[in-house]
């Protein structure tokens, strides 16, 4: 056993060593295994790397880097499994020169335990631990090496082993004689339990082969924490606290960490038991968006656990047992925060016709429901491994009935489940380590929302007429990608550009400010028949995609709210790409696709009366096309300054279809709880054209008309009024005329409207 430890260590087993994680990671902490194996070099890089994610700024991996290269390590020495050594902290204006002792164990390249003197009350490694196993990891040969201490003793005689203990008592009679009088007394005793087992246990031998192994982790720690983190009022000063154990977790995941699984269930437990979660119940209120953040991490989270490729039957089974457990606890928060009808489940899109009827015979649908529901989704359809196993993976030249639907016409795999539960997939592999297959099946997803789109569009070609005519739809989607629990378009467009990032330390938060925007280049989409495609392009298209897609405005203020705040999210990741020629070309494609889709484009020219507003993503392609393509910007961004749930005609048309979409989705302006936000967005959109064209009188006519035709708040056209006389009138340079006239029309429009 210990000579099989000494290779590992020495780096003869580096790719399993670096393979099962050693690293320091989270917030500057480590979960890592330095003496667990990989050439120093090589760890070390792991622990770098790992030690900067997380909150950012590494602290106590960094720390014990610098104790590391300062000499402050020493008296290292290693017992069989067992690794000690000591670690000043040097003297500061305010601390004396304090010297610790550190004490780390080993099995099988993880560390099961730890022990430092300076007390650390934490569930990462302190920076002493983590300067101790890098000393191990890139000194090895300035480490004394000793057998495990039983094969010490059984080559001492009776004299020697009787020199050793009194040598020992003497060294330290006041920590170690009461504890070696009492089991010289139980030895002594022929009845003491002590000699009913033969031999003696040795913290250095390691443990058995068939043992369990795992990182050290201090549960009990981890649940202090957790809730003293809850238990700092509304969550508000310790969310990013919290933030930080979840990215904890992922990062455990991703290493193939078994404790991955174990620290969410501890943070799980904590959650549950948060005594507010009882009185928000009984009072009928809702938490703060804070809290419901962090509860919609935890239920993405377990989603990502349980969908782990290979993870056991008996693993899952047992968090399937666990999640239904929470899930029927009357406290247990509901996915949509609202203690109302939910969203459709992760596998099935809820058919539009029956949306009146199911809204209240739909079960009870907790934050831990989609992860329950994950638990019956299984990684063996042939298709599936196929797309993840392969760049090239492409249709036969002959195929079989049922084939055609898995394949596009230029022969690329598609990948045909529902859009969330297919993301979700592609969530968990990237989050188990599993980058490459998570790219394999991000781009089969794309391709069949390629197909998807480009169907919807020629449907929409039959019935063109028909719709303008008749001026509305009943097209909807009920389930909205953007504001989803799962988070498709996100979790996609983080999968692909992943890919494409460059690392560059500029780029990383240094703990000094603020981090710099991500760099991001071209990689090529592996086994592509398109030599222009790039995963980048990729993440560009679906972000669009998602974006437009045409949904209806989901129920609650949390819901509602969510999809604001998720739109912004995925507008500020897309105002982070350079956009070259590329990506200016695939924003072109897809803004023209967006208005000529129909109802089922946000952008398209007739659109379901309850549908969510376009105005922040239009804001963005307005202003990311303006350079480029002008026409396109003014089109894209007058067609997005509608706001028909506000429009008094609204209920008059498509009275003759059979499934009039009135009908089927209840008028619910007096519940759009986050209308007044969304007006402000309609205002801000049109801001940014009256700026744009500034001096064009053709176009700011066209402007002024929309302004007049879709905001319907006097307060905000007065706004307007004030911000177009505001840019008409610079301080160093002659006035607008033009734009002086627009708000002198806009000026007017107020009155009319208020008096």
């Amino acid at each position: 056993m210990y000579s099989s430890f000494q290779c590992r260590v020495s780096g003869e087993e580096g790719p399993s060593a670096a393979a099962s994680g050693a690293g320091v990671t989270g917030s500057g902490s480590t979960t890592a295994g330095g003496g667990g194996g990989g050439s120093a070099s090589g760890t070390s890089a792991t622990v770098g790397s790992a030690g900067a994610v997380g909150t950012g700024d590494g602290l106590p991996f960094r720390r014990g880097i610098r104790l590391l290269e300062t000499g402050c390590v020493e008296n290292v020495l290693q017992v069989g499994f067992h690794l000690s050594g000591t670690v000043t902290e040097p003297a500061t204006p305010s601390e004396p020169e304090i010297t610790h002792k550190v004490a780390i164990s080993f099995d099988r390249c993880k560390i099961t335990s730890v022990t430092c003197g300076c007390g650390n009350r934490d569930i990462f490694y302190c920076a002493h631990v983590v300067a101790l196993s890098l000393y191990r990891i890139r000194k090895p040969e300035q480490v004394k090496l000793r057998l495990p201490i039983s094969e010490t003793l059984f080559q001492m005689n009776r004299d020697q082993l009787q020199k050793l203990v009194q040598y020992l008592i003497t060294a330290h009679h006041t920590e170690v004689l009461p504890t070696a009088q009492k089991l010289a007394d139980e030895i002594l005793s022929s009845n003491s339990e002590i000699n009913q087992v033969h031999g003696a246990p040795d913290p250095t031998a390691g443990a058995s082969i068939d043992d369990d192994n795992c990182w050290h982790l201090d549960e009990d720690q981890v649940r202090e924490q957790v809730k003293q983190f809850l238990s700092q009022g509304g969550y508000y000063g310790s969310g990013k606290q919290l933030n930080s154990m979840f990215a904890k977790v992922r990062e455990m995941l991703r290493m193939r960490d078994s404790n991955g699984a174990r620290m969410l269930t501890l943070i799980t437990e904590q959650f549950m038991a948060d005594p507010r979660l009882s009185l928000w119940r009984q009072q009928g209120t809702g938490m703060t968006d804070k809290c419901r953040q962090l509860w919609d991490e935890l239920g993405a989270l377990w989603v990502c656990v349980v969908l782990n490729p290979h993870c056991k039957s008996e693993e899952k089974s047992s968090w399937l047992k666990q999640l239904k457990k929470w899930g029927d606890m009357d406290v247990c928060p509901l996915e949509d925060g609202n203690y109302g009808s939910e969203l459709p489940n992760i596998t099935n899109a809820l058919p539009q016709s029956n949306l009146a009827q199911d809204s209240l015979s739909r079960p009870r649908r907790t934050v831990f429901s989609r992860a329950v529901e994950a638990c019956d989704l299984h990684w063996q359809d042939s298709h599936l491994q196929r797309i993840i196993s392969s760049d090239f993976y492409m249709s036969p030249s002959y195929q079989r009935e049922g084939e055609s639907l898995l394949f596009n016409p230029q022969g690329l795999p598609l990948w045909l489940d529902h859009v969330p539960t297919a993301c979700a997939r592609v969530d968990a592999l990237r989050s188990h380590g599993y980058t490459r297959e998570a790219l394999r099946l991000a781009v089969a997803i794309i391709n069949t929302l390629r197909l998807q789109q480009q169907r919807q569009m020629d449907i929409y070609k039959h019935q063109k007429k028909e719709l303008l005519q008749r001026g509305a739809t009943s097209t909807t989607n009920l389930e909205g990608w953007v504001g989803h629990p799962l988070d498709p378009i996100g979790c996609l467009f983080i999968t692909l550009t992943e890919t494409c990032r460059m690392d560059d330390d500029s780029t990383m938060d240094t703990g000094d400010g603020d981090p710099r925007p991500p760099v991001y280049h071209h990689v090529p989409v592996w086994g592509s028949p398109d030599g222009g495609e790039s995963y980048l392009t990729l993440a560009l298209e679906v972000a669009l995609m998602g974006m437009g897609q045409q949904r209806i405005m989901p129920e609650g203020l949390y819901a509602q709210d969510k999809v604001c705040r998720n739109e912004e999210q995925i507008v500020a990741k897309l105002q982070e790409l350079d956009l070259d020629d590329l990506l200016v070309q695939t924003l072109r494609k897809q803004a023209i696709q967006l208005l000529e889709a129909g109802p089922f484009s946000g952008l398209g020219e007739v659109i379901h009366r309850e549908s969510v507003p376009m105005h922040t993503f239009a804001k963005y392609l307005f202003s990311a096309l303006l350079p480029h393509d002008a026409d396109l910007a003014y089109k894209v961004a007058l067609r997005a300054m509608r706001l028909p749930v506000l429009e008094s005609s609204a209920g008059s048309g498509d009275v003759g279809h059979p499934h009039h979409g009135i009908s089927i989705v209840p008028s619910r302006y007096p519940r759009w709880f986050t209308l007044g936000h969304l007006e402000s967005q309609q205002c801000e959109l049109a801001s940014t054209m009256l700026t744009a064209a500034k001096g064009d009188m053709l176009r700011l006519r066209t402007v002024l008309e929309a302004i007049q035709k879709n905001i319907h708040s006097s307060s905000l056209i007065f706004k307007l009024a004030q911000d177009a006389f505001k840019i008409a009138t610079p301080a160093e340079s002659p006035p607008d005329i033009t734009l002086l006239n627009v708000a002198l029309e806009l000026g007017l429009q107020v009155m009319r409207m208020t008096l």
